[in-house]
């Protein structure tokens, strides 16, 4: 049987916490929240199944708070939801979602845990569309009147807070392959949006600290780019993959430019005064989040818009959202962060989890082996990393819940608890168990 027998190796002070998003759990229908594109792309795209319910957190946090609590984690990562927080034109707060953040921050400060707030986890309200999204500046500047409003009503309870989630996603995966809202498949799109993204990452933090003395980071996804053999046109396939997916974000931020190489696609869809852009956007952060969960083998293919790559799945253990089990990638991209950005800035792995086809048995045991597996394998790596000086502050499990798989509606898991959709019932699995046995 595996164990997670390694957390016992870490050191004190070092961070372990559970992860979530508002949309993927909250419940919409709930507290005046206001719509956002994931509901519109639901409607479209996914036959309805939108967040309405989720996990009905909003009315069962207190419960939720208590897991996170028991299983011994010392902190929560959660998103702000901007729809329920501003679910109108005129930008007025939305005394009922305020009041519930008030409550859910109270909540996780009474149980002793560090609360890690994200403010955008790509719940963009849907009057956004109106003004282009996120391929309009506006949208960028309204981000930023979000993010202080946010540090002016709540900023009291909180210390460190994120201003993005993987905006890779929001950009490339929404606007260029469209498999996340609003759905585009445009690399203009996709291009602009990947300058935009970055440039409301830096308007929030500007924001942030002129209310308030924040530790402030942001959030980036990472996938390692494996090609498909050591032929010339796969290796510069998977450069390609790289710039655009990995290094665009962190060069932008770190080392305010954009990559040569995905330069070279995307520079001409850029807005013409790009470059002034990239001052704000590569300010100093305090922090930086890492999420990890697989590689791409990538094989080189002759597009006609010149996205010459495509990605495919090699013979490695897979997850039920047939990714690859590859921890080494996640150090790869840790050591990427120490030797190639920034040394000393302080790196939490913000998310690290897999999807699993979980079963109930006939004593309602839930025991997902291979979830434990992957979490153990990757906590080696970390492990590994620690030994080498890499400044690693903490580490993120997702999902602490089942919940809303964004374009896979309910159907994937990835919770350390079981969520019963029909009437909410939260039942730990044995992962779960696994943790609350090292970290107590």
């Amino acid at each position: 049987m595996s164990n997670l027998s390694i957390l016992q190796d870490f050191p004190k002070g070092f961070i372990f916490g559970a992860a979530t998003s508002a949309y993927q759990i909250e419940g919409n229908n709930f507290g005046g929240c206001g719509k956002s594109i994931w509901d519109e792309f639901a409607k479209k795209k996914l036959n309805g199944v939108d967040g309405s319910h989720a996990c009905n957190h909003i009315q069962l946090f207190k419960e939720d708070i208590k897991l996170i609590r028991n299983a011994g984690f010392k902190a929560y990562r959660f998103s702000f939801s901007w729809p329920r927080l501003f679910p109108n034109d005129d930008n007025t707060i939305n005394s009922e979602g305020l009041d519930f953040y008030k409550r859910l921050l109270d909540e996780i400060l009474h149980s002793n845990l560090e609360p890690f707030p994200t403010l955008y986890h790509w719940d963009l309200p849907v009057r956004f569309n109106q003004i282009g999204g996120w391929e309009s500046e506006e949208t960028c500047k309204r981000f930023a009147d979000y993010s202080y409003t946010v540090s002016e009503k709540l900023g009291d309870k909180f210390q460190k807070i994120a201003t993005i989630n993987e905006p890779w996603c929001v950009s490339w995966l929404s606007h260029y392959l469209g498999e996340h809202a609003p759905g585009k498949k445009s690399l203009s799109s996709a291009a602009l949006t990947m300058h935009n993204i970055l440039l409301a990452h830096g308007l929030s933090v500007q924001a942030l600290r002129s209310n308030r003395n924040y530790q402030v980071g942001i959030v980036l996804n990472n996938e390692y780019p494996e090609p498909y053999s050591q032929n010339i046109k796969d290796v510069q396939a998977a450069k390609l993959f790289d710039s655009i997916y990995n290094r665009w974000f962190a060069d932008g931020i770190f080392k305010g430019s954009y990559p040569k190489q995905a330069m070279g696609l995307l520079s001409s869809h850029l807005p013409i005064n790009y470059e002034a852009d990239l001052k704000t956007i590569s300010q100093s952060l305090d922090w930086i989040g890492i999420n990890y969960y697989t590689r791409s083998v990538i094989k080189y293919r002759n597009s006609n818009d010149g996205v010459n790559y495509q990605c495919i799945r090699g013979n490695l253990k897979k997850t039920d959202m047939d990714w690859e089990f590859f921890p080494e990638g996640l150090g790869y991209f840790l050591r990427r962060i120490k030797y190639e950005y920034d040394s000393k800035i302080p790196i939490y792995v913000t998310e690290n989890g897999m999807a699993n086809r979980d079963q109930i048995n006939i004593k309602n045991e839930i025991l997902d082996e291979d979830r434990i597996e992957y979490f153990q394998l990757h906590l080696d790596e970390l492990s590994k990393c620690l030994k080498e000086k890499i400044s690693l502050k903490g580490y993120f499990a997702w999902s602490l819940l089942d919940n809303y798989e964004w374009s896979f509606g309910y159907k994937k898991r990835f919770g350390l608890v079981h969520i019963n959709y029909e009437n909410f019932k939260r039942t730990p699995k044995s992962s779960y168990y696994q943790f609350k046995k090292y970290l107590n």
